[in-house]
């Protein structure tokens, strides 16, 4: 990728994060299918909150409304949910570790398709948890459109006649 030492640390940093997301999201993914004491999951998800990893998407916030009232049934579809999330950030993960242009530009469309509903939460019901999730949204997703962009027309320019 043209990478020079040190170059893509930011990248490997970014890709660690979303792993760490992963991490947190699985095990409360499971807990809810397999149907742990509500209080448990509801414990664990607040402790999660602060990654940003729940902030913002409309399903999410509608399925943490329904903690007060949860049945089984409402358990398993937030337990998948997360695990949903937690495939997506594995994936972003490994594939920014590996350094793959693809990796970067998934998670730049992704990180960006929540930015608006990060906004509109923020609007919602301010908290600094939230400014800085949504600070560190931006940037990731500005960061990676920017390199991704800067190594296309240093390619591009590469096959331009002298």
């Amino acid at each position: 990728m043209g990478d020079t030492p040190g170059k893509g640390r930011l990248v490997v940093a970014i890709g660690v994060f979303k792993l760490l997301k992963a991490a947190l999201l699985a095990p409360l993914g499971v807990a809810a299918i397999v149907g742990l004491p509500a209080a448990m999951v509801q414990s664990a998800v607040l402790r999660v909150r602060w990654t940003g990893a729940l902030a913002g998407h409309p399903a999410v916030q509608l399925a943490l409304s329904r903690f007060l009232a949860l049945d089984l049934r409402d358990l398993r579809e937030i337990g998948a949910a997360f695990i949903a999330y937690a495939a997506v950030f594995v994936v972003e993960g490994v594939g920014l570790l590996r350094r793959r242009r693809w990796a970067e530009w998934l998670t730049v469309i992704v990180t960006a398709s929540f930015i608006p509903f990060e906004i509109y939460e923020l609007a919602r019901r301010p908290g600094v948890a939230k400014v800085i999730a949504l600070a560190l949204n931006v940037a990731i997703a500005a960061y990676l459109a920017w390199r991704r962009m800067r190594d296309r027309a240093a390619h591009a320019s590469h096959f331009l006649p002298a």
